[in-house]
């Protein structure tokens, strides 16, 4: 599979922004597919969907099915029997709240359909969880998400998580995702012109990963009870992580590179850069540049690192984004690199996004936004798709 960061396509968090309808303090509607703004309407029809509980903790009553997302800018949900549904404000209940809960099967599997769209299928465990129609700053309605890294949120108590994914005429493309957060573990099994799983963790592998996160002071803060552990980003916008945590290794990265070249090859061909006064300068097949970025900017891949649609820019700045949370960028003055032995193996890293990995059976996860930089995201697609199976797994053993 070609990386991502490599395609002439809109990036996962450039279509966090795109697809995203009314939040507050939320995630935007989400969604991953290189071709999620292609047409959604001349494709066969909709797609076998079976929700499978192996989570061991929880029997089929106490887990809830949510999908949500996106229709040609119009904010929708899919009903029990898998019928597109606006959103709307009438569907607030007397608690302020819409109830857009699947419940699974008495026993077994579930199976559903999933028509056209782009969004999240979210579980919660235990309790449902709490959307909000309302209305946005265009006048538009729109749907406020589930925010698990904002205390105030009606829904922070409650367990939940979700796997994002884009169906429509160009095919299938799903991943499982730790961008925002992590909590319940899951896979997903996608089926058609090849059979492919990931997300899948290690035995064991969602204790690990809260374990291994609390042993690293400055992260340890993200760990909230066993509830969930919060996306240092997310960690650093509610002050439980440094903002100047990443500044040592983005300073060593700039003087190292004034004296020598970094190198970065995408699609569109290799960038040499230099920093260059105040800024990091690449000549090639365009000349781009950015500004030294904050630690925000890195958790982020955003701000100075921005990644716009461009196919020159944007690439580059993934690669460097990638560069910064495995802390590669002093060790391989080429990237991107390849070999994940080399990822996190410095004191100053993105311990969060090298717990995600370290958790899961095939290494891949997505503990940052462009953690797709060389393949090893928990992302895979299907140009044939025949049926997509999203799997509980198991909390212990």
């Amino acid at each position: 599979m070609t990386p991502r960061h490599q395609r002439s396509s809109l990036s996962r968090r450039t279509l966090l922004i795109t697809l995203g309808g009314a939040v507050v303090a939320a995630p935007a509607v989400a969604a991953v597919a290189p071709y999620a703004l292609a047409d959604t309407t001349a494709a066969a029809g909709p797609l076998p969907l079976t929700i499978a509980n192996g989570s061991g903790s929880f029997d089929n009553a106490n887990v809830h099915v949510y999908i949500v997302g996106n229709v040609d800018g119009r904010q929708v949900r899919v009903t029990p029997d898998g019928a597109l549904a606006p959103v709307a404000l009438a569907d607030n209940g007397a608690d302020g709240f819409a109830d857009y809960a699947i419940g699974l099967a008495g026993s077994g599997e579930t199976r559903l359909s999933l028509p056209h769209m782009s969004g999240r299928i979210y579980v919660s465990l235990g309790q449902k969880l709490k959307f909000k129609v309302v209305t946005d700053g265009n006048g538009n309605t729109a749907l406020q998400y589930p925010a698990g890294w904002v205390t105030s949120d009606p829904n922070y108590q409650v367990l939940h998580d979700c796997a994002e994914f884009t169906y429509n005429a160009a095919g299938m493309f799903c991943n499982t995702t730790m961008v925002d957060m992590f909590s319940v573990p899951l896979s997903i099994r996608l089926t058609g012109a090849k059979d492919q799983t990931t997300g899948t963790l290690r035995t064991g592998g969602r204790a690990a990963a809260f374990a291994a996160v609390r042993q690293v002071e400055e992260f340890a803060p993200l760990v909230v009870a066993d509830t969930r552990i919060i996306a240092p980003g997310h960690g650093l916008d509610a002050g439980l992580f440094a903002k100047d945590y990443f500044a040592p290794y983005i300073d060593e990265v700039w003087s190292t590179y004034t004296g020598r070249d970094l190198t970065v090859t995408t699609n569109a061909g290799t960038f040499t850069g230099r920093v260059r006064g105040d800024r990091f300068a690449f000549d090639g097949p365009a000349q781009v540049s950015f500004a030294k970025p904050s630690t925000r900017d890195v958790l982020f891949c955003d701000g100075n690192l921005a990644a716009p649609n461009d196919g020159t820019t944007g690439p580059v700045a993934a690669v460097l984004g990638a560069g910064f949370n495995r802390s590669t960028l002093l060790s391989h003055p080429a990237q991107p690199t390849t070999d994940a032995g080399t990822f996190y193996r410095t004191g100053l890293t993105n311990h969060y996004a090298r717990a995600m990995h370290t958790a899961t059976a095939d290494g891949r996860a997505y503990g940052f936004a462009f953690d797709d930089v060389a393949d090893f995201a928990s992302y895979i697609q299907d140009t044939a798709p025949t049926g997509i199976r999203l799997t509980l797994t198991p909390f212990a053993g």
